[in-house]
């Protein structure tokens, strides 16, 4: 019987990036040799340096050739010698764009052992999914400026929404919160009281999906405010959360503190019917580069997402326990330079626990 395999683009990037690369493709190597698959990578060096070198930040077909795979796994972006915004929309939104990776998918899930901020907290309480409209709203990048560099400079930047748009992060979120299957509650964030326009289409759309196509779901609302405010007083009240591109954005990070920080915190750009991304939320860490005291865990974490994307749920779900097993008993504490083992050796400590 031919051994599945799987076609995947690998993207280092900056700074720590390749450094919680290589633990990931180490874990997810040992992954599918166990659980019966391949992962034909191929690794490009899009990025600072490459940047610095060159001149140009994504090559010419560059996107296109991304879409001869199923999907990317990305490190990091961002440069300390490049100017902000740089690298981070010429790569990182310019294929979220280009591949209309429309859904940004964002589990926020407190592992048992890892320490939350929230007083009295526990891995019970922190268990919730964001799924975040990721294509549209202030990050289309509409607007200019008018008399720029002068007292009178006026700067607008527009949220744009269509509705094929907010129907389909919808229908996503809600197929999301059926499928998950724990409360099969799903809340709109959003902030209908002030974005009078914007906020209504999404309101309405949600409203109207969800009476048509979703009487299973339990449908709730909640402002932005609000939103951030039960995440950290009783985040186990929430399910699946769905947002804009903006609020969702704000609400992952605090999302990423209230599960243990960034070094555990992974994600997913999504195109169901395309090429899909997946990423540690965490950025490049330059102050870190090349001192192996950065935390792989999100990046594995990443790995496993790419996993169940790809089918592979066995596989996937097995990466997750190993994390969990690994934080549980070695790596109590998640930050860089404090969790008493190196990059490496936590990336084997999750291999030991998978194998």
């Amino acid at each position: 019987m031919t051994k599945r395999s799987h076609r995947i683009a690998v993207i280092p990037g900056d700074g720590t990036g390749p450094e919680v690369m290589v633990e990931a493709m180490k874990v997810l190597t040992v992954a599918a040799e166990k659980y019966g698959f391949s992962l034909d990578a191929t690794e490009f060096d899009f990025g600072g340096e490459h940047y610095k070198r060159t001149g140009e930040v994504l090559p010419d077909g560059a996107v296109d050739e991304m879409r001869r795979f199923k999907v990317i796994l990305l490190g990091a972006i961002g440069h300390p010698d490049v100017p902000p915004g740089v690298l981070e929309k010429g790569i990182l939104l310019r294929l979220r764009f280009e591949l209309d990776q429309y859904i940004n998918l964002r589990p926020v899930k407190l592992y048992p052992g890892v320490a939350c901020p929230l007083k009295d907290a526990g891995s019970e309480d922190v268990d919730f999914v964001v799924v975040r409209e990721n294509v549209q709203g202030l990050y289309a990048g509409s607007g200019g400026f008018l008399g720029k560099d002068t007292p009178e400079e006026v700067a607008v930047q527009s949220a744009i929404y269509t509705r094929r748009g907010v129907d389909r992060c919808l229908r996503y979120a809600f197929e999301f919160a059926r499928k998950r299957g724990r409360k099969k509650r799903l809340t709109l964030c959003a902030k209908t009281n002030v974005l009078t326009y914007i906020c209504d289409l999404w309101w309405r759309a949600f409203e109207e999906m969800g009476e048509r196509e979703y009487p299973d779901v339990t449908r709730d609302y909640a402002h932005v405010d609000a939103t951030c405010m039960w995440m950290v007083k009783n985040p186990s009240y929430f399910d699946v959360i769905v947002t804009t591109n903006m609020f969702g954005d704000i609400i992952t990070d605090l999302g990423a503190v209230i599960q243990g920080g960034m070094g555990i915190a992974a994600g997913g750009n999504l195109n169901p019917e395309g090429v899909s991304m997946f990423e540690p939320i965490g950025g490049s860490a330059p102050k870190y580069t090349g001192k192996g005291v950065i935390n792989p865990l999100a990046a594995i974490a990443a790995g496993g997402m790419m996993l169940e994307h790809l089918g592979e749920q066995k596989a996937a779900d097995a990466v997750e326990l190993a994390i969990m097993k690994v934080v549980a008993e070695k790596v109590r504490d998640l930050g860089a330079g404090r969790m008493g083992y190196s990059t490496s050796e936590v990336g084997d400590l999750v291999c030991e626990a998978l194998a």
